[in-house]
């Protein structure tokens, strides 16, 4: 009778074509393609070694391909066209990458940035899951961003559109929806959230997420909701904000609150009752 159990256990996660891969895999392949990109290593001291290290990316990007559905023709050209594609992408990672440098006080070199700022590891696998939803394949993209997600608290959906020299600052709980329109030069602060105003599936289809448009600064924890919202060029949105409407150009957005501080010497001594 258990085996029975199991057996139909076993079996109902076969009732449809499943889509299968190795996550450990696709993690390694992550963490190398961003060695390889910035030849971070001390092996990439040498070219031969760095042409050998693209040979096997691309071959395993092709086997990931095929995992995902892609015929053996389709996965070697959809391979070789990501890495066409990643080389003229090398400079967009480049201007990101200066942006942090020359904006964060904090940051000493860009070899800091590389390799210890989360949220240029976050920018770059978002801009590499980008490609592959744009050439749309399945699965694969989600498993990227999802990776970056878990290894650095920023969550990028990979079908978001993001423009050039984009920094996120600390990075810690930030959230960028599927349907997020973000221009040029645009910083962002922990724990911002670029969201949907409502979940509901029969909106799947729909631009649910707002657009921040070129040169905005978010600061912290601030929440921006909606895919009619748009905040204006040069916008400087201020922490803790709730913002579901659209924000004019060269506006200054802030949460005010009363912080009061008194001296605890000024309270009389409290009264003190033994029954």
């Amino acid at each position: 009778m258990e085996n029975d159990r199991i057996k139909l256990l076993y079996k109902s996660n076969f009732l449809q074509t499943r889509i299968c891969f190795d996550k450990k895999e696709v993690e390694y392949w992550i963490e190398s393609f961003f060695s390889w990109i910035f030849c971070i290593n001390e092996e990439y001291k040498e070219y031969a070694f760095f042409k050998r290290q693209k040979v096997e990316l691309e071959e395993k990007m092709t086997q990931f391909l095929t995992q995902v559905g892609l015929s053996s023709t389709e996965a070697v050209s959809t391979a070789t066209d990501f890495f066409e594609d990643v080389i003229v992408l090398h400079e967009t990672f480049l201007s990101d990458l200066k942006v942090v440098f020359e904006f964060d006080p904090a940051a000493k070199s860009k070899d800091e940035v590389l390799l210890t700022y989360p949220g240029f590891f976050a920018i770059v696998i978002y801009r590499i899951a980008n490609l592959l939803w744009k050439k749309e394949i399945p699965i694969l993209p989600r498993s990227f961003s999802e990776y970056a997600h878990s290894k650095t608290g920023i969550d990028i959906h990979p079908a978001a559109s993001i423009g050039k020299r984009f920094f996120i600052d600390h990075g810690t709980g930030v959230v960028i929806g599927e349907t997020t329109v973000i221009g040029d030069d645009v910083k962002i602060y922990q724990g911002v959230t670029l969201g949907a105003l409502s979940v509901s599936k029969d909106k799947a289809k729909e631009k649910r997420h707002p657009t921040i448009e070129d040169k905005v600064v978010v600061y912290a924890n601030a929440t921006i909701l909606g895919g009619k919202t748009t905040i204006g060029k040069g916008a400087i949105i201020g922490g803790n904000v709730w913002i579901t409407e659209s924000i004019p150009s060269q506006s200054l957005v802030f949460h005010k609150s009363e912080i009061v501080i008194k001296s605890k010497n000024q309270f009389p001594e409290p009264i003190n009752f033994s029954i």
